[in-house]
């Protein structure tokens, strides 16, 4: 091994002082080769013969940032990183970028722009696309730019920056934005356009165009005028150095779009609280009036997002890769969630064997070489959670001797990452303001890929030490270099000189990002989303466990918002996001263009399936809230791999654990012997996994505790309240049904209950036949609820009579119910097209018997004609059956379904929601 690089007295205390505050300490003083963090060290060289970012054929690159830019470390895995990272020297501007609902790529002559709405199924039936295709590109007139460089940026916007000497370009971009904002000089606004447009509107400085059948505005100062040539619009600026365009949901937006045309973003920021149970995140714009006085603005909402607010949204609509995207008017929203519960581990239940657990936990722990020949920071960190998995594991049973090894053996190989100057050490990159581990892998250095992956392992399994040794975890000793790697992944602040906020979570996609660069055609993309979330339970067991409440807050919003992120857009569990045509219940990867169904490596289902899946965690437990795409992804797997589970047997084994405990286990049961455990398994882990869940029942999402290290978990009509506490002192623990549970100090404590007094709007299984309709797609038998109304979008003056366009959607999952002899559906809907003439509204009813995923019966009924009077109006199934597929039968963990559509007409209605008026009856007992 190299001898150990010195460490300068001076820097080591200097070093020590500033890691007591914040996440460590600042960036690396220039002179030293080792940078002291408490007990450990960190260097800022790079070993000899390592490399860090390059092009694709290995040449060295720095950030490609303007020199106001030059000192702020640059978000790389970020989804237009491809600006700041040349990943291919041939290409100085940009690979496609996907800002959802508008496309970008950055060329010579200015920012091509698309807004990609009919999806292209590629790969053999593998890949769904909404692929970048340029409609126009803005710029300026003889505008040859040499590059485009990153000149600003913020949470979830970025300002790409163009000179060529004489001309400048500034435009400002990002998700959610119907606008580009751009800044220019040297030249006249220039649109160039695909095609020769089609004007729809012509009001001087305001002109409304169609290119390849999307809508667009442009918008240059009071006093200009568009003037059209072909496909090349231009507009003088009259000496000001502003103009906007944006895509339209219809050319009858323009009015509204126009209204803030010039209310230019300059700033965009979340934050996000965590309080009894409850994630809260609201996402605001700053603008800056270019002309007036209006500082609002428009935002589309991805999927994710309007789940999970109540803000007023308009009747406009996007396409997007994601799903609908939805239009709020207004600077800011907020979003509000059940937080994702974490745990420690499963809780002790009598469904172990302890003497059968303790020989499994032997097999691990005697191993000739526990972390199985791992030197890089992925495959160490995968060794690494092997174990941190089976610390807690082995404290249930009273093995405090293995649970103590398994400890030393963690301690171990973090202290020897930990240091610099041996065979594995970090080594910080000035230039990129990065934390990299060598050896590295997956292209961790060149292309600062998978950072939040590796770590995520890391921090975990200092969480754990640090659950039993809090005097470990200090830091003075090795926290320290813990909050470090949490500075290079996970980075709270936006100040910090020396790492990124954020590195690699895109808070408005809603998910992280692995590659570094974003160097290819179809975006960014993310393949594991579960190793990215394992990183966000670390930061809400490290935090509990340090008593650092804002880590811990930090990772409830990251993993309760990806939750949702990956229900939706890796496991479609409202069958709301993927394309019709695309024929997978599930995808491996999801990109700025789409997703596909597959990995980077292979092409076999059991990993398809199983990478969104592990490691499987105390952290995992948010799967369990779609138990119904859980049941769709095994069968598909099953279909693919032409049978059950081979090679990845045991984390699907506990994947189905998360909807069906006892299935999982008698799978367990008839097969355990004789199989090779995944990489970051073990036997030890399965069988508890397995074991306990099927004694206690699947995770119940439905219920939260007052802390985020709380779960619920439901087996028949029997609920287990777990809730571990890290802190010195007892507490007791409220959940959201009124349970109490008193926790001791250092402890994890179980109680059992009914839940009959559960007051929560979506319980499960829900009993009874009679169903209200609630905010955010819910159909519940509760009663009591808060009457409100959720917006019907317009038909868009087509008809849809028999089809749904742009439907409501409301669902109610896991119903058991006996079909009553000759009985019929049955619904109140309560209904208003206000003053708006020649509106109807059409409703589906559609049965889901065992909630395979797969509807058996489907019933349209007829629409109904609104007046055109403000005042609801009562739409029944009195209409008559337009159509029916399917016969009804008994419900087994069902699925029922209502769509609410407009059927004809120009203009969006209101159904009423939250009140026995508007119901859904099934024809059960």
């Amino acid at each position: 091994m190299p001898s150990p690089r010195t460490r300068p007295a001076t820097v080591l205390l200097l070093a020590s002082a500033l890691a007591v505050v914040g996440l460590g300490p600042a960036a690396a003083p220039a002179a030293a080769a080792t940078i002291p963090v408490g007990a450990g060290s960190y260097s800022d060289t790079r070993p000899p013969g390592t490399s860090g970012p390059t092009t694709n054929t290995g040449t060295p690159v720095t950030p490609k940032v303007t020199a106001a830019a030059r000192n702020r470390p640059v978000p790389t895995n970020d989804w237009w990183s491809s600006l700041a990272f040349q990943r291919y020297g041939d290409n100085p501007y940009s690979t496609p970028m996907y800002g959802h609902p508008l496309t970008y790529q950055a060329t010579a002559g200015g920012l091509d722009v698309g807004y990609p709405t009919t999806p292209v199924i590629t790969g053999d039936g593998r890949q769904y696309e909404f692929a970048h295709k340029r409609d126009l590109t803005i710029g300026l007139s003889g505008l040859n730019s040499p590059d485009t460089k990153a000149d600003a940026w913020s949470d979830w916007t970025v300002t790409p920056y163009w000179s060529d000497g004489t001309r400048t370009l500034r435009t400002t971009i990002g998700h959610g934005s119907p606008f580009v904002y751009a800044k220019g000089t040297g030249g006249n606004a220039q649109i160039t356009t695909a095609g020769a447009p089609s004007v729809f509107a012509d009001q001087g400085n305001v002109l409304g165009i169609t290119v390849a059948g999307h809508h667009y505005a442009l918008f240059a100062p009071t006093g200009s005028d568009w003037n059209v040539s072909g496909s090349t619009v231009t507009a003088g600026l009259g000496g000001k150095d502003y103009f906007s365009v944006a895509v339209l949901p219809s050319t009858g937006a323009l009015a509204t779009f126009k209204k803030y045309a010039y209310s230019f973003v300059t700033d965009s920021k979340v934050t996000w609280s965590y309080s009894g149970g409850t994630v809260r995140a609201t996402y605001t714009l700053t603008t800056e009036a270019k002309e007036g006085t209006e500082r609002g603005t428009l935002q589309a909402l991805y999927r994710h997002q309007w789940l999970h607010t109540t803000d007023a949204l308009t009747s406009y609509t996007y396409v997007s890769p994601r799903g609908t995207m939805k239009v709020r008017e207004s600077a800011s929203f907020t979003t509000t969630q059940k937080a994702a519960a974490v745990l420690p581990a499963l809780p002790k239940s009598g469904g172990v064997d302890a003497a059968r657990l303790r020989g499994y936990l032997n097999d691990v722990v005697n191993a000739s070489d526990p972390f199985s020949g791992a030197v890089d920071t992925y495959w160490t960190g995968k060794a690494l959670g092997r174990l941190a998995q089976l610390v807690p594991v082995a404290d249930q049973i009273g093995e405090t001797g293995i649970r103590d090894r398994m400890l030393n053996l963690m301690k171990g190989r973090l202290q020897d990452w930990f240091t610099a100057g041996g065979a594995n050490e970090f080594s910080y990159d000035q230039a990129w303001k990065t934390l990299t581990g060598y050896p590295a892998s997956y292209g961790s250095d060149t292309e600062l890929n998978d950072h939040h992956f590796h770590y995520g392992y890391y921090v975990y399994a200092a969480a754990v030490i640090a659950q039993y040794d809090p005097s470990w975890a200090a830091d003075s000793a090795w926290g320290g270099m813990v909050k470090t790697l949490v500075r290079d992944t996970a980075n709270p602040s936006r100040t910090d000189s020396a790492y990124p906020f954020l590195r690699g979570f895109d808070v408005y996609a809603g998910h992280s990002w692995a590659s570094g660069h974003q160097g290819f055609a179809a975006g960014n993309n993310q393949e594991s989303s579960s190793e990215s979330t394992n990183l966000s339970a670390a930061l809400v067991l490290w935090g509990s466990a340090t008593g650092d409440t804002s880590l811990r807050d930090l990772g409830a919003f990251l993993l309760t918002t990806e939750a949702e992120s990956i229900a939706q857009y890796w496991f479609d569990a409202d069958e709301q996001v993927f394309p019709s045509s695309f024929g997978h219940d599930t995808v491996g990867m999801v990109w700025g263009s789409g997703a596909a169904y597959s990995t980077w490596w292979t092409a076999n289902p059991e990993e398809i399936h199983g990478i969104n899946v592990l490691p499987v965690t105390g952290g995992s437990l948010h799967l369990g809230g779609e138990k119904a795409a859980i049941r769709r992804n095994l069968a598909e797997m099953e279909r693919e791999n032409g049978g059950p589970a081979v090679e990845w047997r045991d984390v699907l084994w506990e994947f189905e654990s998360f909807a069906d405990p006892a299935s999982a286990k008698a799978k367990w049961d008839a097969g355990n012997g004789g199989y090779t455990p995944e990489a970051g398994e073990s036997k030890a882990h399965t069988y508890h996994w397995i074991n306990t869940l099927a004694a206690v029942g699947a995770p119940d999402a439905t219920v939260t505790g007052d802390i985020p290290t709380s779960a619920v978990f439901t087996k028949g009509t029997t609920r287990t309240y777990v809730a571990h506490n890290h802190g010195s002192t007892a507490r007791t623990v409220t959940f959201s049904d009124g349970k109490t549970l008193s926790v001791p100090a250092r402890s994890t404590a179980t109680s059992t209950g009914t839940g009959s007094t559960d007051p929560d709007p979506d319980p499960e299984p829900p009993t009874g036949n009679t169903f209200q309709l609630r905010a955010g797609g819910v159909l519940t038998t509760a009663t009591g609820g808060t009457a409100g109304s959720d917006t019907i979008p317009s038909g868009n003056g087509a008809n849809h009579d028999g089809t749904p366009y742009q439907p409501l959607v409301y669902e109610v999952r896991g119903v058991n119910g006996t079909l009553t002899s000759g009985g019929q559906t049955s619904f109140r809907l309560q209904v208003d097209a206000g003053t708006t003439v020649g509106l109807g509204q059409q409703a589906r009813v559609s049965y889901d018997f065992t909630g395979d995923g797969t509807f058996d019966r489907t019933e349209t009924y007829h629409y109904f004609a609104t007046d055109p009077v403000t005042g609801w109006e009562e739409y029944t199934q009195a209409r008559g059956l337009k159509s029916a597929t399917g016969s009804l039968s008994d419900l087994r963990g069902g699925t029922v379904r209502l769509e609410v559509w407009s059927t004809i007409g120009n203009g969006a209605s209101k159904l009423q929601t939250g009140t026995d008026k508007s119901v859904v009856v099934i024809p059960y007992s």
